[in-house]
């Protein structure tokens, strides 16, 4: 009988240790999938073609690379893996879900997909609505772009995801995160455009809180989803930057709120 009652006992904790588990390391992820780029040092994926134009701060563009150290770009590919303080004032737009030194030769994939119809783009739809309740938006094409288990350079495993939002000439960001391991190298997590007119830099960006269980970006969001953050990105004001009010308690527009200008 205590063999029995020993075994239910462990059970029991096994499964809460689990459900701690996931609870613990399982972010607002949109679904796995697609097309896998080459592993590779400093890699990228090939020149995407967007199958409907995405608008970023004015300018239309209709390829996207994915790049594996935690940011995409769009007129060419970019393997610089040592992030850079936004505002750059550089050559590049740029969307950084989690811009740092990742290496997957041997473990870790970056995956790509398109879609333009389906629960996908329900799922956007009614995401972006929720966030941006004012717009009454429908989503035409979503792109998502996931480092799965992505180790950093001699380091532990992540999952950052990017979700690319369009329909008409409003398009969005969010940015998801599942586990981030700890790491020792700096993280910048936002967006910048060339000459850097619009710019974003998430709170905790080059910090101590980076990464680890204890993530900033992890924990906190701007939309009242642990794990997820929310950003339009077809237009925006000049030189804005976020200045920290994150909430997991309370929504909060990311159209009108939680910047400096």
């Amino acid at each position: 009988y205590w063999t029995l009652q020993h075994k239910e006992i462990s059970t029991v904790l096994l499964f809460y240790i689990c459900l701690m588990k996931s609870v613990l390391f399982v972010g607002p992820l949109y679904p796995i999938s697609g097309n896998t780029t080459q592993p590779a040092l400093d890699g990228s994926s090939p020149r995407i073609v967007l199958q409907q134009p995405f608008v970023y701060f004015g300018k239309q563009y209709n390829q996207i690379y994915v790049n594996h150290n935690g940011h995409m770009t769009f007129n060419n590919p970019w393997s610089m893996y040592i992030p850079q303080r936004f505002p750059m004032y550089s050559t590049w737009d740029i969307i950084a879900p989690f811009w740092t030194d990742f290496d997957n030769r041997q473990t870790g994939l970056v995956y790509y997909k398109q879609y333009t119809s389906g629960n996908i783009l329900n799922q956007a739809t009614e995401d972006i609505n929720n966030y941006f309740p004012q717009l009454n938006f429908t989503s035409s094409w979503v792109f998502v772009a996931t480092w799965h288990e992505m180790p950093y350079w001699q380091q532990e495993n992540s999952v950052i995801q990017a979700v690319l939002i369009s329909g008409g000439q409003s398009s969005f960001v969010l940015m998801n995160y599942g586990n981030i391991s700890p790491n020792r190298w700096n993280i910048q997590v936002g967006y910048d455009t060339i000459n850097s007119p619009h710019h974003l830099t998430v709170p905790g960006s080059f910090s101590s809180n980076a990464s680890g269980n204890y993530s900033v970006f992890r924990l906190n969001s701007n939309v009242n989803v642990p794990g997820r953050w929310a950003f339009r990105l077809d237009h925006g004001s000049r030189g804005c930057t976020f200045n920290g009010k994150t909430s997991s308690t309370a929504p909060m527009d990311p159209l009108s709120h939680g910047y400096l200008h």
